[in-house]
C-alpha cells in the first residue's frame, strides 16, 4: 500500500465516525500531510456543523502552508451552511489535493475541483473512490434521485423462516447478531416496519445495545391497524411517522386525532381497494422528508412489496442455526411464473455474527428512479 492510500484509508476512517449523524449530508474524512507527516485530521461530525476540512485546519499542529490535503469528497465550491471549504484550501495555500471522489451534488459535482486548479493547486481524483462511494452509497442515492437508499434486513433461521405463523419473530438470532442490527439502526435516517410486525412483535425499534441515536421509526399502515398503546407510539424515545391511505383516514378520523395527540406525525397516501400502499409513492414521500436511508425490519409482506417493486438496494440476512418448520418467510407473497423472473443478488459478501451468519449482498435492479 503506498503512503497516499495509507492516508486516504486513515480518510475514510474518520469517515465513518459521522456515521447517523450527517445525513443527509455526506460522510467526509479529512487528513493534512506536511514533509510525510500528518498535521492535522478532521470529520464531518454533524449536519450543519463544520466540514472536514475545517476541522482538519483547525487541528493542525503547524502551519498547513504547503502541505498536501487528503479528503474522501470533493470539497464543496458553494455556501450553503458553511462557506465553501476550497476556498479555505486556496487561502491556506495548499499545495497538493487528494480527492477521493467527485461530489455528486448537483451544486458541486466537479466545481470544487476545478476552482482548486484554477488556483494553481495539484488535484488527483479517484484514489480509494469505490470505498468512498461504499461509505456514502446513501448519500449519493439521495442527492441524485431525492429518493432513499433502502436496505431490507431480516432475520431468519436455517430454513428461510423469519417468523411463526403468528408473525412472532423475537428473536430468531443470536445477541451478537441484535447488537450489530442496533449499530445498523443508529447509522440509518429512518427504520420501517409494517403494521403486521406492530401487531405481532410491539417493538421498539430504537437503539440501545450501542451508542448511537435512535433513527426515526415508519411504521406503513395502510387500514390503520396499529394499536394506538404499541410501545413505539408511546415511548417518545424518537419521531414517529405512520403513514395510511387516504380512504383509512377518512374512515377512522377519530383514530387518527388520537395518534396525532400522542405524538406520532401520520401521513396520508392513496391506496388501493385493499389500502395497499404503492412503494413508488411511499419513497416519494420518505425522500420528501428528508431522510436519505431506511433500513426496512419486517414483516413478510413489506419484504414482498418492496422487492416486487424494485424498492430495495440492499440485502442484509442474519441466518440462525435453527430450524423453526412452517412458518413465514422473508418474501412469501411473491408468486413467479419463471425463474428469469427472479430478484437477484450481486456483490455477496459473508460474515459471522455470533453463531449466526451475515450475508450481504445487493439487488441487480438498481431500484426505484
Amino acid at each position: 500500500m503506498s503512503e497516499e492510500e495509507k492516508m486516504m484509508r486513515r480518510c475514510l476512517e474518520l469517515a465513518v465516525k459521522g456515521s447517523g449523524r450527517v445525513s443527509p449530508n455526506p460522510m467526509v474524512g479529512c487528513v493534512i500531510v506536511k514533509k510525510g507527516k500528518i498535521i492535522g485530521e478532521g470529520y464531518h461530525r454533524r449536519f450543519g456543523d463544520a466540514h472536514a476540512e475545517v476541522n482538519a485546519v483547525k487541528s493542525a499542529t503547524a502551519s498547513v502552508e504547503g502541505s498536501d490535503v487528503f479528503v474522501s469528497l470533493e470539497p464543496c465550491s458553494h455556501f450553503g451552511k458553511t462557506p465553501p471549504c476550497a476556498d479555505l484550501l486556496i487561502e491556506k495555500g495548499i499545495r497538493r489535493v487528494y480527492v477521493s471522489m467527485p461530489d455528486p451534488n448537483p451544486m458541486v459535482n466537479g466545481s470544487g475541483i476545478r476552482k482548486l486548479k484554477r488556483a494553481g493547486i495539484e488535484v488527483y481524483v479517484g484514489l480509494l473512490a469505490d470505498e468512498s462511494r461504499k461509505i456514502n452509497e446513501a448519500f449519493v442515492k439521495y442527492i441524485q434521485t431525492g429518493l432513499p437508499f433502502v436496505t431490507l434486513k431480516a432475520a431468519q433461521s436455517l430454513d428461510g423462516r423469519i417468523a411463526l405463523n403468528d408473525g412472532k419473530s423475537k428473536y430468531i438470532t443470536s445477541s451478537e447478531s441484535l447488537k450489530m442490527v442496533h449499530s445498523l439502526r443508529a447509522g440509518s435516517d429512518a427504520v420501517l416496519v409494517g403494521a403486521g410486525t406492530v401487531i405481532a412483535d410491539d417493538p421498539s425499534l430504537t437503539v440501545r445495545l450501542v451508542k448511537g441515536r435512535s433513527p426515526v421509526r415508519i411504521v406503513v399502515d395502510g387500514n390503520l391497524r396499529s394499536p394506538l398503546d404499541a410501545r413505539m407510539f408511546r415511548d417518545g424515545a424518537s419521531k414517529v411517522i405512520l403513514i395510511c391511505s387516504t380512504a383509512a383516514a377518512e374512515r377512522s378520523a377519530r383514530r387518527v386525532s388520537l395518534f396525532r395527540k400522542q405524538g406520532v406525525d401520520v401521513r396520508e397516501l392513496r391506496g388501493n381497494r385493499e389500502g395497499k400502499i404503492a412503494i413508488r409513492a411511499l419513497l416519494g414521500m420518505i425522500g420528501r422528508l428528508g431522510i436519505a436511508s431506511v433500513m426496512v425490519e419486517g414483516g413478510s409482506n413489506i419484504f414482498s412489496e418492496f422487492i416486487k417493486a424494485g424498492g430495495a438496494e440492499k440485502l442484509l440476512i442474519f441466518t440462525a442455526p435453527i430450524i423453526l418448520g412452517d412458518g413465514k418467510g422473508i418474501a412469501d407473497d411473491i408468486e413467479l411464473r419463471d425463474l428469469s423472473h427472479a430478484s437477484r443478488l450481486r456483490d455477496l459478501t459473508y460474515s459471522k455474527a455470533g453463531v449466526d451468519q451475515l450475508m450481504t449482498g445487493y439487488f441487480v435492479n438498481k431500484g426505484l428512479h
